[in-house]
């Protein structure tokens, strides 16, 4: 079992790489039975997105998509690992890439907030 719980958590935007498409506006609602986690998201330049991840010890591999407010479809694919702040807050740190669009690869950390 892990020690990570994401049933209920939001997170938000630290940081991403240019070519990046979800902004400190975007908010991501987690959920987790077991080892599987899901999210959806939304805000700022996403209408909206899902996230389907295996959680395995401290990392998620995720799928993800959405539909941007340009109404642009998109997918891609992430490995994130887990840490956890020092007021046990959990952050995420991703190296992601794009499945649709070329294959653009970037950085981003979110952060669990409330």
């Amino acid at each position: 079992m892990s020690k990570f719980n994401f049933k209920n958590k939001k997170f938000a935007l630290i940081q991403n790489s240019n070519n990046g498409q979800v902004n400190t506006e975007t908010v991501f609602n987690y959920n987790q039975d077991g080892n599987l986690v899901t999210a959806d998201y939304f805000g700022g330049t996403i209408k909206y997105g899902k996230i389907i991840a295996e959680l395995k010890d401290n990392e998620l591999n995720m799928l993800y998509q959405c539909l941007t407010t340009d109404n642009e479809l998109k997918a891609g694919k992430a490995l994130a690992q887990i840490s956890l702040t020092e007021n046990d807050k959990i952050k995420l740190s991703l190296d992601w890439e794009w499945l649709t669009n070329g294959s653009e690869k970037g950085n981003s950390e979110y952060i669990e907030i409330e």
